[in-house]
């Protein structure tokens, strides 16, 4: 049967594929979060900061990136394309206006205003991140682990991704790397926002879907494979211009790859036949995880109207044995509702975030994401300073790779815990207290300073670091539901700057400002030197440690404190193994 190309085209318009992999490419504007390590120095030096300053800086920064209860309410009450452009405009007034800050295109600001500015621009990827999770999770209930696994992969190498197209710029102003940060994402938004949205009939799991995931999973080993190769060369070989631009637009061709999957399921399926399939398994009500509470209550209802049913009911004519039990559900689903407003919803309802509160199970989530999570950003924001005092030069190798590595442990934890949840029913933080037992190795590597450690160690991290924002996501969703997922996830995620102010801020920090006192004891007539010729330049020169003393009793704790986020995981396991029996195991039957 002929298939006009305007059907044709309707179909791949409201295809999810379409707006996953539109995600896919918004959550790289979400990454720019992990560019201002680079942008940080051109500010330090255009408005004379001293590194306390940008501490504050980052300080504010991190609390944007986790405050996301607006972007939550917004997406709840609005279409996702108005959060994303809310996210858009407060991404571009806040980085824009730093630029004309740092080239002195306006006045100056005070400190605080710079703060504000900062987490306002940093606060406008809440946004992404919110919109693209609702929209795809709710797109792909079945599939969560690889579908939050894929795009938080794309988010942690968006900072890689955005540097080799600066690269291509080239341009004698470091500053311009701000202008590129406040303009791109919201050129991006306003060319994708009509098409994050949730899309009819798309609860089911249709026989493509398992090639079409391992098309993005190889797709994703090709892009950090060739990301990898691409910073390897550029940093160690002296690359014509040329050749960046060509490196570039190879990257451009990986990242657009993927629209082949929504253009051959449009355009080889028959429309029809699809929207068929979809409407009998809309009325079929086989939802899956996350399913409604009405239906779960319906079939709560009719299990024990068969358990309740008086035995002689049974003999009874057929007219009259309906009736009988008619009768008996009504009691039941009475008495049901009645327990329902008593008790509230279930794990694997939907949950408000109030309900989600005063349940254990939500802070054993919580203080499994801060202690895991906070002691791999403790690695993350000290990086470079460890790498110094290992010895190392070229500091920024190690910072490139840890966001390879944070990008590949995303994609894969996603893949794996979906293995665990579908094939065994089994929790997804299986998988998480897996990873932070390997983190704590990472950090025992970082701590005893053996040769090859650094590279150990920021594989080790790295990798688990990334775990924690595919799993806990996913996790969420399924433990307290779709509904008023924006809100329960963006709660979560106020775990990061209270693990990194806590572990990085006061622990790493003094341990290091405590080991750099000693080694600094020196003749009196050279410290005497060194402070006149201090003054003299105006200078405010930190304290530095050499050696692997310096991050030693850091490394220990935060091995100590993954062995901690990894019991949290497993009393979660152990906690909600009978919720995803329910959730799963029906689906293997």
């Amino acid at each position: 049967m002929t298939i006009c190309l305007k059907e044709r085209f309707g179909y791949f318009l409201n295809n999810r594929w379409l707006v996953f992999v539109a995600a896919m490419w918004i959550q790289i504007c979400a990454g720019i979060v992990y560019l201002f390590g680079s942008i940080s120095p051109v500010i330090k030096i255009s408005l004379n900061y001293n590194q306390k300053q940008i501490a504050r800086l980052i300080v504010a920064k991190d609390l944007g990136y986790s405050l996301g209860f607006l972007a939550a309410t917004l997406c709840e009450i609005f279409p996702l394309w108005a959060a994303l452009l809310v996210g858009a405009i407060q991404n571009f007034i806040g980085y824009g206006w730093i630029w004309l800050v740092v080239t002195r295109r306006t006045a100056p600001l005070p400190l605080w205003a710079m703060c504000i500015l900062i987490f306002v621009g940093t606060n406008g990827e809440t946004y992404f991140n919110t919109a693209t999770l609702v929209s795809c999770v709710g797109n792909f209930p079945k599939s969560r682990g690889p579908v939050v696994g894929i795009l938080k992969g794309f988010a942690g190498l968006g900072g890689a991704i955005l540097t080799q197209i600066y690269a291509v710029i080239h341009s004698p102003d470091h500053a311009s790397l701000i202008f590129m940060i406040a303009v791109a994402p919201a050129m991006v938004i306003i060319a994708l926002m009509f098409i994050i949205r949730p899309v009819g009939g798309h609860r089911q799991v249709r026989p493509s879907d398992g090639l079409s995931f391992s098309f993005v999973y190889s797709i994703c080993l090709l892009l950090a494979s060739y990301l990898m190769g691409v910073m390897l060369v550029e940093d160690f070989i002296d690359v014509s211009q040329n050749v960046i631009i060509i490196f570039t637009a190879i990257l451009f061709v990986i990242l657009i790859i993927p629209i082949v999957i929504p253009i051959y399921l449009s355009f080889t399926q028959e429309p029809r036949v699809v929207q068929e399939e979809e409407a009998l398994l809309s009325q079929s009500g086989d939802q899956g995880p996350g399913r409604s509470e009405h239906g779960d209550g319906q079939e709560i209802i009719f299990s024990e109207a068969e358990e309740e049913k008086p035995k002689g009911v049974d003999l009874l004519p057929a007219l009259e044995k309906q009736k009988r039990i008619a009768q008996l559900k009504v009691r039941l689903a009475e008495g049901a509702v009645r327990i329902n407003r008593r008790r509230g919803p279930c794990m694997g309802e939907d949950f408000t975030l109030v309900q989600a509160l005063i349940k254990a199970d939500f802070w054993l989530m919580f203080f499994s994401l801060l202690f895991g999570s906070g002691s791999s950003l403790t690695v993350i924001d000290n990086l470079g300073q460890m790498s110094q005092s290992f010895g190392y030069d070229n500091t920024h190798v190690f910072v490139s790779m840890i966001s390879i590595w944070n990008f590949l442990g995303r994609i894969g934890s996603g893949y794996f815990s979906e293995i665990i949840v579908r094939d065994n029913a089994y929790p997804r933080h299986a998988a998480l207290a897996i990873a932070q037992v390997v983190m704590a190795f990472g950090h025992f590597f970082f701590a005893m300073g053996w040769p090859g450690a650094m590279y150990i160690g920021t594989l080790l991290v790295g990798l688990g670091h990334g775990t924690h924002w595919a799993v806990v996501p996913a996790a969420a969703s399924e433990l307290f539901g779709l509904k008023n997922f924006g809100c329960v996830y963006n709660f979560l995620t106020i775990s990061t700057p209270v693990g990194s102010l806590v572990f990085s801020g006061l622990i790493a920090s003094s341990i290091y400002d405590m080991e750099a006192e000693k080694q600094a004891q020196q003749p009196r007539e050279r410290r005497l030197m060194a402070s006149v010729l201090t003054r003299f330049l105006n200078m405010d020169e930190p304290l530095k440690c050499e050696g692997t003393i310096c991050f030693f009793l850091t490394s220990l704790i935060m091995s100590g404190i993954c062995i901690i986020a990894a019991v949290l995981s497993m009393i979660l396991v152990y906690r909600t193994k009978t919720v995803y029996a329910n959730l799963y195991g029906r689906s293997r039957m």
